[in-house]
């Protein structure tokens, strides 16, 4: 905390909208909200200095913090969850992928190895199709937020200035892994033929959404003032579920999604230990 005020960087979104704009005051303590965007920029400065008093996470990122002991508590909220299958496209004309079980061997770029999208997708492909993380070349334009942490052989960073889109139509890569905007090109497709029946698959296997982003909290501000995190929790949740946000609250609904999560970052070489749920939620 610094001149009375609570610092956040909480990403701006249908569901977040309304609380941001609202002013709100936390146990008599005003909330700034720090100017970032696109929110995953906030992630670094949290992890590697604790910038901010709370902050928007991604789960498989604050999962490596977790490893590697950064003084940061995960906090039972969502604010972002959604079906991954989407996300992963290819070139129109490229007969040879038929669907994910025809990645293996080719050259797949996402914006970081780390990336939470990435991840989720790369235990989709491993478990349903058996196309495991090493079997393909994988091709990065940004290191992990965590610093500590080195991306694994079968992992290769794509020259400085590099535009992911720009390679896969150049035929550079094969398929990419894009964020929450898909490309608007005629030229390019999704590799699940279906994404929708492959999202409500995985739904009906695991019994959740993935999860992207939660909020965690600096651990002194943890430590020192609890009933100021806690009444921050209380009153995101609370506008969350005005604004009608499907998204998983308490540990109960978010378990089965960090245990995956967990299990799944260890196998793609994410994390340099296996870590518990309990460890996780840990302060």
């Amino acid at each position: 905390m610094s001149a009375g005020t609570l610092s956040v960087a909480l990403g701006t979104t249908q569901w977040t909208r309304a609380f941001k704009a609202s002013g709100p005051v936390v146990v008599g303590v005003p909330v700034e909200f720090a100017d970032v965007s696109p929110i995953y920029r906030a992630f670094a400065p949290m992890v590697r200095e604790q910038r901010f008093d709370l902050s928007e996470m991604a789960l498989f990122t604050f999962l490596q913090a977790r490893a590697y002991d950064k003084p940061m508590v995960l906090l039972p909220v969502a604010v972002a969850a959604r079906s991954q299958e989407p996300s992963l496209w290819c070139r129109a004309d490229d007969g040879g992928i038929a669907g994910p079980a025809d990645l293996a061997g080719r050259r797949v770029g996402v914006r970081a190895y780390s990336q939470t999208t990435g991840a989720w997708l790369r235990g989709v492909l491993a478990q349903d199709f058996g196309v495991k993380a090493d079997s393909i070349r994988w091709t990065t334009f940004e290191p992990a937020h965590v610093p500590e942490y080195a991306d694994p052989p079968w992992a290769t960073r794509a020259p400085a200035g590099s535009d992911m889109l720009a390679m896969l139509r150049a035929g550079d890569l094969d398929a990419v892994i894009v964020g929450n905007e898909p490309p608007n090109d005629p030229a390019l497709r999704q590799v699940f033929p279906d994404p929708e029946a492959a999202g409500a698959r995985f739904r009906a296997a695991h019994g959740f959404v993935p999860v992207n982003h939660l909020v965690v909290a600096r651990r002194d501000l943890v430590l020192s003032r609890p009933e100021l995190v806690a009444g921050f929790a209380e009153a995101l949740v609370a506008a969350l579920q005005a604004a009608g946000a499907p998204l998983p609250v308490g540990r109960a609904a978010l378990d089965p999604a960090i245990e995956l999560a967990a299990r799944w970052a260890f196998d793609q070489g994410l994390l340099p230990r296996a870590l518990s749920v309990d460890e996780v939620w840990a302060h």
